[in-house]
Formats: structure tokens, C-alpha cells, sequence
């Protein structure tokens, strides 16, 4: 098949075109407007079609469309200040996409959404990524949409990759509050390997909540990260209202920061998401927690590989 991936240097594109090329027999074609991210993508993967472009505006990558069995939508904004960042990627990104494939007749597409759709939290990305689902519910194309949780793995360059190296870095890692906030972090390998059933085995208008299996602690999970890299920084507590201005002013030296005082809001909201058999549904072995931790910092390939910003 013909698969073609928007946002696909990201997080979850750099890990699916991994186990895609794994399985083999698949054309793929890949693209991102990061350029960066884009050229670590076209090293790693010599024989993929890669367009390092805004998929907001018409261009070459669109000519793609026109013979691809399966289109997976990945591109999305997880974090800003200025809102009209979500709106502009996440929104009407998403209706040009869906407008070229509608005119090349896209039999197949999986969309990547988010748990956030049925969250609790009132912000920009919530908002966005509930307009984006609606969008492709509405498209009139065939499609599956998967509503994965806080994800880790292979090329994180924000959440828990992101705190790796910030933990390196500094003798003091700050906790906000007492730290209990109950996450269910899921491995993106575990997820990418979803996708990759979703195109083998298509659904047909389906929407599944995809939900890491163990539930695990904030605080713990900085610990597992302290563990597996060796770090030798001091994991201390200190009050949210602190926490929150230290966020605040680092946003003023950082136009595009890894954590917001929105994503901090996000992690105390208590949110708790449905878990499904999705090891069942679409025949996936659950990596456990402390092994996929472990893998995610260790492999001597792509764990030492950084995307930027």
C-alpha cells in the first residue's frame, strides 16, 4: 500500500515509519513542515518520500494524494501560547488536508486525536484537537480515529523525553505539589503498532479511546526517568503556585516552551480515561512500563537522538 503520514517527523511519525518499514511491502510517503525534524527524518530513512511542508498550504506534497491507499493524520499543535497556533495547525491544517484528499478519493484514513476530546481541561488544545475530530467525522471519508493518552517513547522531544534531559542538566528537579497526579503514560511503540493494525486490518468509522495500561504516578514516573539515565539530581516538591510562576517566566524567555502553565493545569486535573482490551482489539502486546522506560533511554540507536522544537 500506499500510506502517506502528515506531521510524520513528530513524535509518533518518526516511530510509526520505524515499524511501517519493519513490516514491509509499504510505500511511504512523509510530511512535516519542521525542518529540522524533517532532515533527521530523511537521514534516518533514505528510501521514504519525504516533503518538508505546511500542509495548511497548497504545494507539491498534495500530487501525493492522488494514487495513496491510506492517509494518516498526524500533525498537531500540543503546545503554545498564542492559541491561533492551535487553531492554524490543528484546525485548518486539518480541513486543507481533508479537502485534497476528498478530491483524490481517499478510500482510508486513520486519525491520530487525542484523549484530551474528552477531557475536563478548557484550553487551546482541547479545544483544537475536539474541532479537529469533528472534522474528519464529518469529511464523508472512511476513517478510524485513535484517542491515545500522554505518550513517551523514541524521539520525545517535549513530555517525558524533554524532562530526561532537563533532569541531566540541573542538580535540583522540582516536583509541583505532592506529585501524586495519576497518569496513564502510553508507549508509543505500543500505539505506532495500533496504527499499523488499523491500516492492515481496517475500521470502518470506528473510534477507539487508547489508553496506556498501567496507571502510574507523576512522580513516579520522574523517578523511573532518574533511574534508567543515571541522573544524579535531587527530586524535591515544591508548592503549585510557585510552580506555576517559574512556568510564567520562563514562558517570557521561551516563545515555544516545552511545559506551559496550561499543561501544568492539564496534569492536576484529575482526568482519569477509559481503558479498553486494545491488546485484544487489535492483537498488540503491552509493553510494560518500567521496560518500555528503559527502552526509551537505552537503545543505543534512537534514544540519543534529539528533535528540536
Amino acid at each position: 500500500m500506499k500510506i502517506v503520514i502528515t506531521g510524520a517527523a513528530g513524535l509518533v511519525g518518526q516511530n510509526l515509519i520505524i515499524e511501517l518499514l519493519k513490516s514491509g511491502g509499504h510505500e511511504v510517503v512523509a510530511i512535516d513542515k519542521h525542518p529540522s525534524n524533517t532532515k533527521i527524518l530523511k537521514q534516518l530513512h533514505p528510501a521514504v518520500t519525504v516533503y518538508e511542508a505546511n500542509v495548511a498550504e497548497s504545494g507539491k506534497w498534495e500530487k501525493e494524494l492522488s494514487n495513496a491507499d491510506v492517509l494518516v493524520l498526524l500533525h498537531a499543535q500540543i503546545g503554545a501560547l498564542d492559541h491561533q497556533e492551535f487553531m492554524k495547525n490543528n484546525v485548518e491544517a486539518t480541513k486543507h488536508v481533508l479537502s485534497v484528499a476528498r478530491s483524490n478519493h481517499i478510500a482510508y484514513l486513520v486519525h491520530v486525536s487525542s484523549s484530551v476530546v474528552e477531557s475536563v481541561a478548557d484550553d487551546g488544545y482541547t479545544n483544537s484537537k475536539k474541532e479537529q475530530e469533528a472534522l474528519v467525522v464529518e469529511s464523508g471519508l472512511t476513517y478510524c480515529i485513535l484517542r491515545p493518552t500522554l505518550m513517551f517513547g523514541w524521539f520525545d522531544r517535549k513530555h517525558l523525553g524533554w524532562l530526561s534531559r532537563f533532569m541531566k542538566r540541573i542538580p535540583i528537579f522540582p516536583i509541583p505539589g505532592h506529585g501524586r497526579y495519576m497518569r496513564q503514560p502510553l508507549y508509543v511503540r505500543d500505539f505506532c503498532r495500533i496504527i499499523v493494525a488499523c491500516i492492515n486490518k481496517p475500521k470502518q468509522n470506528e473510534i477507539f479511546n487508547i489508553t496506556g495500561k498501567e496507571n502510574v504516578d507523576y512522580i513516579d514516573i520522574i523517578r523511573a526517568i532518574k533511574k534508567s539515565i543515571h541522573a544524579f539530581t535531587f527530586i524535591i516538591k515544591i508548592p503549585y503556585l510557585l510552580f506555576w510562576w517559574l512556568l510564567r517566566i520562563y514562558a517570557v524567555f521561551d516563545k515555544d516552551p516545552p511545559f506551559t502553565t496550561e499543561q501544568l493545569q492539564a496534569l492536576m486535573a484529575g482526568d482519569e480515561f477509559e481503558i479498553i482490551p486494545w491488546w485484544d482489539i487489535f492483537e498488540v502486546t503491552p509493553t510494560p512500563f518500567k521496560e518500555a522506560i528503559s527502552e526509551t533511554f537505552t537503545d543505543p540507536q534512537y534514544s540519543r537522538i534529539e528533535l528540536k522544537f
